[in-house]
């Protein structure tokens, strides 16, 4: 995986599911070890928007591929 994402980009469940449903964003990153109720709801939208989907392995990771120093259960890439 890269070691940044790069790229204009929105960190967080609600900033992801905003997003998307305003039409932005290529590709949403979850977080494997994010709570499910959470992180399903945006796997349904990014699939009802043929948003293509990636996973990375833990929160932190995720995070840290953001630039931020906290865990992070989803991003999103925008176009």
């Amino acid at each position: 995986m890269v070691n940044r994402l790069s790229g204009k980009k929105v960190v967080g469940i609600k900033q992801t599911i905003k997003s998307i449903k305003n039409g932005e964003g290529s590709i949403v990153y979850i977080a494997k070890d994010a709570d499910i109720k959470l992180v399903n709801s945006v796997e349904k939208l990014a699939m009802e928007n043929s948003v293509q989907i990636a996973y990375v392995d833990t929160m932190k990771e995720l995070g840290k591929l953001c630039g931020i120093d906290v865990g992070a259960a989803s991003a999103l890439i925008l176009e």
